[in-house]
């Protein structure tokens, strides 16, 4: 009896926290998010030129993409997929809903269920030819492209951007692409 009941409080402390930990308010010093995000042309393939190192991600040697499916009730599928260091594939689904409707830049992301994380769209090209992806905290960083590859000079731009952001830029790891060639070109 006293171990179910000392089972039943760890349990109700944690869900209790995990509560708690959602309704804290980690935006007061939050980046901005971009102004406006058509997600039709959000939809599609994207590469990842380089990240945070993540726990996710600790088995990716490089290739790794984003396919968005098109909104519908918006909501969009997700599927991750990258090279391992051992050669083979990791691949990963989830399902993000669009938190700010009036932006479409800010999503929930649902990799396992209950809990789901944020990701922000931070910075997006004219053409939607790149996008950095975030979250309030600055924990969490990617920086994609629509090809395996970016211009040297535009990646450089976007660090900047985001160093001036407050992001620590020195802890992004460059993503190899395609035939472990580096994911920004000169």
């Amino acid at each position: 009896m006293k171990k179910t009941l000392k089972t039943v409080l760890i349990v109700g402390g944690a869900v209790a926290g995990a509560a708690a930990y959602a309704l804290i308010d980690r935006t007061i010093d939050a980046p901005r998010t971009v102004d406006s995000v058509d997600l039709a042309r959000y939809a599609g393939r994207w590469y990842e030129i380089a990240r945070y190192p993540n726990r996710v991600q600790r088995q990716c040697a490089g290739e790794a993409t984003t396919t968005y499916s098109a909104p519908a009730k918006g909501k969009l599928k997700l599927v991750n997929s990258w090279r391992k260091f051992d050669g083979g594939w990791e691949r990963t689904e989830a399902t993000a809903r669009v938190v700010d409707k009036r932006t479409n830049a800010k999503l929930k992301v649902s990799f396992f269920w209950p809990i789901p994380g944020d990701y922000w769209i931070l910075d997006l090209g004219k053409d939607y030819e790149y996008a950095v992806i975030g979250e309030p905290t600055r924990r969490y960083l990617w920086v994609m492209s629509r090809t395996p590859q970016i211009a040297e000079a535009k990646y450089h731009e976007i660090v900047i951007r985001l160093e001036a952001r407050g992001f620590d830029t020195a802890k992004l790891v460059r993503t190899r692409q395609q035939n472990g060639a580096p994911a920004a070109m000169g």
